[in-house]
């Protein structure tokens, strides 16, 4: 059994900053999970946000090994380690646990698409038997209009009576609230934590037995959302428990009508005065200079504010 404690509240898939000739900015990426973590929220590195299909297993080696060089916490980590190939995947997974990380989120293979749960379930299976590490902690993730390989509930029952203690949560990136719904009516009575993939369900999903939010805008926001999760945790869902999911309801929606990884990186550009933030790897581009403007001015109606994000 692991004695590492499990992670629950706010995540974010952490976005990875790049300099102009498009290697990691390792100095910049530190200084952001430092501030995340100053602001409440655990450290999803390699999610989809984060990039992390253009960077290679060696980079997201170097960069965890850099994180916990820096001094975060490994206990606030929840590297993805999912890949085509589970040699990549064992590699990754073996790594996170070994240095102590608190999960792993585990993307499916996504390459090859109609595979069956037994194909995926086998899948996961090398991996855990590879790794045999008794502190990992696996949490599925689910986002099927990217991967097109969708983590059935079938799947999920099938992986929990096989590695109860291992298999221990997902992340629900479909953004159809039946299924998160049905994830946690299902497992989360057995011990089975169901992140949404998005602030905006969050208060619903507190209700209900969801543990938190793994959502790409916490790069961005992250107090406001930790301060929903506090205060429904505190006081469950009062009014001004309502006003606050509200307020973070509309910064999302303004990211989400547009690319969001652009977005949000030429975001901290704006609030950090590095314009180096606003990189990306290809095959992503930068956001389109004409939206910019009305992207900042509907922030700024909204009073939206990055809070010490200019010193990094």
């Amino acid at each position: 059994m692991s004695n590492i404690p499990r992670i629950q509240g706010v995540l974010s898939p952490v976005l990875t900053p790049f300099k102009a000739n498009l290697e990691p900015d390792v100095p910049r990426y530190i200084a952001h999970c430092k501030w995340l973590l100053a602001n409440n929220v655990g450290l999803a590195i390699f999610g989809t946000n984060s990039e992390a299909a253009s960077l290679s297993v060696s980079e997201r080696l170097a960069l965890t090994d850099a994180l916990l060089a820096a001094g975060i916490p490994a206990h606030r980590m929840m590297p993805g380690t999912g890949a085509c190939s589970f040699t990549d995947a064992v590699t990754l997974t073996k790594h996170a646990a070994t240095s102590g990380a608190a999960g792993c989120l585990m993307l499916p293979p996504f390459y090859f698409k109609g595979v069956s749960d037994e194909g995926l379930y086998a899948y996961y299976s090398e991996v855990i038997e590879r790794v045999g590490n008794a502190n990992l902690k696996v949490y599925l993730y689910h986002i099927p209009a990217v991967s097109g390989v969708p983590i059935t509930l079938n799947l999920i029952a099938m992986l929990r009576k096989a590695y109860p203690d291992t298999v221990v949560g997902v992340k629900d990136s479909s953004g159809v609230w039946d299924n998160t719904k049905a994830m946690i009516d299902q497992f989360a009575k057995d011990g089975f934590d169901v992140f949404p993939g998005s602030e905006l369900p969050l208060t619903q999903a507190l209700a209900i037995g969801g543990v938190g939010c793994i959502s790409a805008t916490a790069n961005v926001n992250p107090a406001a959302i930790h301060a929903v999760y506090a205060a429904y945790t505190a006081n469950g869902g009062t009014p001004e428990t309502a006003a606050l999911q509200a307020g973070i309801d509309s910064v999302r929606k303004i990211f989400q009508a547009l690319v969001m990884i652009p977005a949000m990186k030429r975001v901290a550009a704006e609030f950090s005065g590095q314009p180096e933030w606003a990189t990306v790897r290809p095959p992503l581009t930068q956001l389109d200079a004409a939206v910019v403007p009305n992207l900042l001015a509907q922030l700024k109606a909204l009073g939206f504010d990055m809070p010490g994000f200019s010193r990094q």
